[in-house]
């Protein structure tokens, strides 16, 4: 029984080092989509063979959290097969080989449920980007320096699929700056690299979008589709948008000097 104990321990604990990862690498400026496939990618040592892994090997401080993740995962498939193996080859009676499977297929079940939940995602998220903030810097410091990043604000990439939003539109017809997102540059699928792209560059599936904004407007700019949903989450960012730029120019209107 404690082997299984022992397992579930370890599960539990793959999960929370996998999300600190996938965390930490959209702090390098990673979305959020792509930083959990290659931070789960990495630990479990499956499918880290993708056109987006090169983005993750040439920077030096993905390239660091991936390499603790290989090397974790090693230690933690190791230990979760060394468990499960004692927990169903030690001898025992019929009645509690099944208490074991059932003990075993109910805790990785509420696991699951854990992990896919999303209160308890975006709190344990909150949680660890405010560690992660506080004991580590990981953050890309020259972005910062030179762009002033603080609060919300942030630099991040955006892989363009067929199915996105954004797929086939030019920058003029995406209006992403009404949305206070701004597109720094776009590597193209066969690596060219257009740096202050113009309104009328397109936008095209397989597309890396380099882009500045705040954090919770990119991540929902990474997950719209296209569809009339996909519509109407851009017109409802539009409006949020203007209400944050009318709310920074009565903050800013209150600390200029009144004039004598």
């Amino acid at each position: 029984m404690l082997a299984i104990v022992s397992l579930l321990v370890i599960v539990a604990v793959s999960i929370i080092i996998t999300r600190i990862a996938a965390i930490a690498l959209v702090h390098t400026g990673l979305s959020q989509q792509i930083a959990r496939f290659q931070a789960r990618s990495a630990f479990t040592g499956a499918g880290f063979t993708t056109s987006e892994s090169e983005r993750v090997v040439r920077h030096p401080v993905r390239r660091r959290i991936v390499l603790l993740l290989m090397l974790l995962g090693n230690v933690g498939i190791v230990s979760a097969v060394s468990s499960l193996m004692l927990s169903f080859v030690t001898p025992g009676d019929r009645s509690l080989l099944m208490l074991k499977v059932v003990l075993l297929v109910a805790g990785l079940v509420a696991l699951w449920a854990i992990a896919s939940s999303q209160w308890v995602d975006k709190r344990l998220s909150h949680l660890i980007d405010r560690a992660l903030k506080r004991y580590t810097r990981l953050e890309v410091r020259d972005f910062a320096s030179v762009l002033h990043l603080a609060g919300e604000y942030r630099i991040a990439e955006l892989y363009v699929e067929d199915h996105d939003w954004l797929a086939n539109k030019s920058l003029l017809e995406s209006r992403l700056r009404e949305e206070g997102i701004v597109v720094l540059g776009i590597t193209r699928a066969d690596s060219t690299y257009l740096g202050v792209p113009k309104g009328t560059t397109p936008v095209l599936p397989e597309d890396t979008l380099l882009v500045y904004g705040q954090a919770s407007a990119l991540e929902a700019l990474d997950e719209r589709r296209a569809s009339l949903s996909g519509e109407l989450e851009h017109r409802k960012a539009v409006v949020e948008q203007q209400k944050i730029v009318e709310a920074e120019q009565r903050a800013d209107k209150a600390t200029q000097p009144k004039p004598r």
